[in-house]
Parts: C-alpha cells; sequence; structure tokens
C-alpha cells in the first residue's frame, strides 16, 4: 500500500522525521529553507499532509494549487497562519499544539515582565558599554513585581499559569478582561478578578497581553490604549504580533507616556519596526516563549502525532477546526 506523502516545511528534530518516515513519504527541509508562497505551494501539489511551523500560510490559492493536501499539522498553539474558513470549506483539516507548551510559555511570559520591570535590558548594555563607574540610588530604578497590579488580557491556559504564578508567587493582584469570564473555581485558583479592559489599562502595573491574534484582536493594544496605561505601567506581549500597534508603542515608549514594554512578537516578524530597535526602554526577544528542548520536543511530537492519527483513521487529536465529511478530501 502506498504511504501518504508529507511535507515537513521547516527543519526539525531529525529523529521525529525519522519517525515520520516510517508512516509517509517524507520531503523534508533539513536545510531550512524560507520558502515563497509560490515555492510553498509547488511543494505542496502532490501532497497528502504537510508539516508547518505557524510561518507558513494556508490559504484558499494554496489549497487550490495542492488538490492532494487532507491536513495542515502546525507545531505552534497558535494558527493565524491557517485561513480556517477556507480550509474547512476545502476539507482540509487543521492542527495545533496546545497544553504542550503551556507552563514553559508562562515562564517566559513572567521571565520578560521582571526583565522588563527591573530594566535589565537597559542596565546590561549599559555596563557592556563600560558606562559603569559610579553606583547611585536611582540608577536603572525601576518598578515592584511584588505586591504590584497584574492586568492579563486574554485568560486561556496561558493566561492562568501567569495569574498563578503572579498571584501565589509574588502576591500581586491579578485582574484579567477575556471575551468571556472565567467559572468562578478557575478565578479562585488563580486569584483573579474580572474587569472590563479600560478598567485593567487604567489600574494595573503590568499589562500582560496573551490573547490569540484575530482580525477582532488586531491592535488591542494602541495609542487610545496605551494613553489609558499609567505613566509607571509596563506592557508585555507574549500573544502575537498585530496585537499591538508597534509603532504606536514606539512613540509611548519613546516619550516615556508608559515606563518600559517587553515584547516576543512584532507585527510583520521576523522583521521589527525600526523605532523599536531605537528606545532604550524595551525588552526585546525574538519569538522565544516556547524555546527549552523539552517544550519544543513535545510541540513536534504532537504534531506529528495528529499526522499519524489522521492517516490511520483515528482524528486528529488536537483539531482547530472541523471540515463537513461531504467537503473532506478523499484519502
Amino acid at each position: 500500500m502506498t504511504k501518504p506523502r508529507i511535507l515537513v516545511a521547516r527543519a526539525i528534530f531529525p529523529d521525529i522525521v525519522d519517525r515520520l518516515r516510517q508512516h509517509f513519504e517524507v520531503e523534508a527541509n533539513p536545510e531550512d529553507v524560507i520558502w515563497s508562497p509560490a515555492e510553498l505551494a509547488a511543494r505542496l501539489a502532490d501532497k497528502d499532509g504537510a508539516f508547518t511551523t505557524g510561518s507558513q500560510r494556508i490559504d484558499a490559492d494554496l489549497l487550490t494549487a495542492a488538490p492532494r493536501l487532507k491536513i495542515v499539522a502546525n507545531m505552534a498553539v497558535g494558527y493565524n497562519n491557517f485561513d480556517v474558513d477556507a480550509m474547512t470549506a476545502a476539507g482540509v483539516q487543521g492542527t495545533n499544539t496546545p497544553d504542550v507548551l503551556t507552563e514553559t510559555t508562562a515562564d517566559f511570559g513572567f521571565a520578560l515582565l521582571m526583565a522588563t520591570a527591573r530594566r535589565m535590558t537597559e542596565s546590561e548594555h549599559y555596563l557592556r558599554a563600560g558606562q559603569w563607574t559610579k553606583w547611585s540610588y536611582d540608577m536603572f530604578a525601576g518598578s515592584d513585581i511584588h505586591g504590584s497590579t497584574l492586568g492579563i488580557i486574554g485568560m486561556g491556559r496561558i493566561g492562568q499559569g501567569i495569574a498563578k504564578r503572579g498571584a501565589h508567587g509574588f502576591g500581586m493582584k491579578v485582574v484579567y478582561h477575556n471575551r468571556s469570564r472565567l467559572a468562578a473555581n478557575l478565578e479562585a485558583e488563580c486569584k483573579a478578578t474580572y474587569v472590563s479592559k479600560e478598567e485593567l489599562l487604567a489600574t494595573a502595573d503590568h499589562v500582560m497581553l496573551v490573547v490569540p491574534y484575530s482580525a477582532a484582536s488586531h491592535h488591542t493594544i494602541g495609542a487610545a490604549e496605551l494613553a489609558q496605561m499609567k505613566p509607571s505601567a509596563t506592557l508585555i506581549n507574549i500573544a502575537r504580533g498585530g496585537i499591538v500597534d508597534d509603532a504606536a508603542l514606539a512613540v509611548a515608549l519613546r516619550e516615556r507616556r508608559i515606563a518600559a514594554a517587553g515584547l516576543d512578537v512584532f507585527e510583520g516578524e521576523p522583521s521589527v519596526h525600526p523605532d523599536l530597535l531605537t528606545v532604550p526602554n524595551v525588552v526585546l526577544t525574538p519569538h522565544i516563549a516556547s524555546a527549552t528542548v523539552p517544550t519544543r520536543r513535545a510541540m513536534a511530537d504532537l504534531a506529528a502525532d495528529n499526522l499519524i492519527a489522521f492517516f490511520e483513521g483515528r482524528g486528529a487529536l488536537t483539531p482547530v477546526n472541523t471540515p463537513a465529511p461531504e467537503a473532506a478530501r478523499a484519502r
């Protein structure tokens, strides 16, 4: 029996590629070449499945060019690279990798919060440049974490993990805003209080963004929202690029209308808005919130498991859409 053909669109752990080869005919990309949309479509033209990493756009045009494609497994919890409606209409299953990166990402979100509040990047640059010649009482004085108010926008699994770290570990008052309010037992576990977005922005000392990207969440934080924040507040984005208006944020940072920001994601990444590179009061990291070896392996394993389960007829393990049976492409 002929094995299904799949494309692994980026370099991943070699042993996981070997595991996939036990089930599929695999075209891999060990050189980690970044293919254009046209090149990706050409490589998928004869493929039954794809293993993607979150940066490969799967839209109606690509689906038309890849008539055999039945499933795309994202090695990411986010899937804004998927046109979910187009995939569902074409009968193509999409999957992601939730849960396995929750705690690691929450750890990083809190690390980025602490680095931002305590001005670690600014002070390191100062030291490396040989400018540290004496101590002074206000040298890189930042803001406290313990006892402060943490505002979380987006209270899914990762948001809840951050809330627990803040409330239980640092005695923070936690407020949150979400599309829907959490159940009372979850609020109690997180020691979190539901508030309006406006109240959160006005009262939080530290604002953490963990909301999924969609057209509705585009520029959740723009110039108007930044104006509602305290001048002493910090903003942390570990969600997705596009949640924050990066140009407006750069202006607010330069004019010290908020104290600082920590960003792991950017609009148009891997490009970064040039103005963000010229302001000192921002901590910048290259989309690494889930980047520990155990977590990245777990993500790759789950993406592989989704492909294997799907083609074995057991159904995807972590689907993000439900194609209608009549729309599903023949296996």
